[in-house]
């Protein structure tokens, strides 16, 4: 069903699909080639906090979709991801953190050197739960884009969804939010419409090269 693209082509092709073909569902092959884009992106300090939740049950997007502004992306897509942010994996006390640089089979003065600057460096955004989530919120974005941008080389549309209500949305999904917070709704699958004329800026609005 997919066609691969070029970068430049998945790029041109991806756009904020607003309405899905319920028609049309996506392979498993291609949705977990899309979820290893997610796994394998780059995370500040390799924490990786982030979980891809994803949703194909129709009475739960349903469910959902009340939650997330009403839009009709949620429960016309093929396959819902709901990007969560994680919280406590961040927190030094939790042992994730050691874990997760102790992977690189470190001298054990190497690894303490490491968490000791990881919690220096992150005082300020340690010290509540908010300001991680601040935090981890933004390294799921990295996931996200390269999610998305996978998808459009296999010719799978998405689109990015930030309207939403949090609580409401974690209710549903029963998160338990000391663990892990939502992030963004993504939906993914296949357009009904065609795509309309992409907008951007011009290169030399947005870049500057200093020499």
């Amino acid at each position: 069903m997919s066609q691969e693209k070029t970068f430049a082509q998945a790029m041109a092709f991806r756009h904020a699909c607003k309405v899905f073909d319920e028609t049309k569902k996506i392979t498993k092959q291609d949705m977990l080639t899309i979820l290893e884009a997610g796994r394998t992106s780059p995370s500040s300090f390799g924490m990786e906090a982030w979980k891809f939740v994803v949703i194909t049950n129709e009475e739960l997007k349903a469910k959902l979709r009340p939650a997330c502004w009403d839009q009709v992306q949620v429960t016309s897509c093929s396959h819902l991801v709901i990007v969560l942010a994680g919280i406590d994996s961040l927190k030094p006390e939790s042992g994730e953190v050691e874990k997760r640089f102790a992977r690189r089979d470190m001298p054990q003065e190497n690894l303490d050197f490491y968490l000791g600057l990881y919690a220096s460096h992150l005082e300020k955004t340690l010290s509540s739960d908010e300001n991680i989530y601040s935090w981890s919120a933004r390294q799921t974005y990295i996931a996200l884009g390269n999610m998305m941008t996978c998808a459009a080389t296999l010719g799978i549309d998405s689109c990015p969804i930030e309207g939403y209500e949090k609580e409401k949305v974690e209710e549903i999904l029963g998160l338990d939010s000391s663990k892990y917070q939502l992030s963004v709704v993504l939906p993914f699958g296949y357009r009904v419409n065609e795509q309309s004329t992409q907008l951007r800026l011009p290169l030399e609005d947005v870049v500057e090269f200093i020499d």
